[in-house]
């Protein structure tokens, strides 16, 4: 008696998230579409040439330490500066060591648009990401009422 036939499982289909394209000369990088929505608030203020996108973690939120970003023309002593994706940014020393390693992207949800940080660093978030600690910890003033955005506490 021939040993009945053993049907071979339907090949599986796995599909991922497009890889983000990380810059290794960066201290973090930024997402196309990141980059893109701060060339288009640079363009709707007239494309000033002295402006770069200064990013920084201060402390506060729910979880200790929260992400900050603003259209800067001052490049501190100490500051590290580069450029990603043609966006020039600037990170003062005491947040390079705590975001070294991030990548920004810019999300679109029914709530709405904004700026999200993939930390590799961050061993704990609030529910929305806009605050983190790390295992290092935060040694400066801190904050505490919750970031605003999720109402974790």
């Amino acid at each position: 008696m021939a040993a009945p036939a053993i049907e071979a499982p339907a090949p599986t289909t796995i599909t991922t998230a497009p890889a983000i394209e990380i810059n290794p000369e960066c201290p973090l990088s930024l997402t196309e579409r990141a980059a893109q929505e701060v060339r288009d608030i640079l363009e709707q203020q007239g494309n000033p040439d002295d402006v770069s996108l200064r990013i920084y973690v201060a402390g506060g939120g729910c979880s200790g330490l929260q992400y900050g970003m603003a259209l800067d023309e001052n490049v501190e002593a100490g500051d590290a500066f580069f450029t990603d994706r043609d966006v020039r940014v600037v990170i003062d020393p005491m947040s390079l060591r705590y975001i070294t390693g991030s990548v920004v992207d810019y999300v679109e949800t029914p709530m709405g648009g904004g700026f999200k940080v993939e930390n590799p660093n961050a061993t704990k978030s609030c529910g929305c990401g806009s605050s983190f600690s790390t295992e290092e910890g935060y040694d400066g003033p801190t904050v505490t009422t919750g970031c605003g955005s999720c109402g974790s506490h």
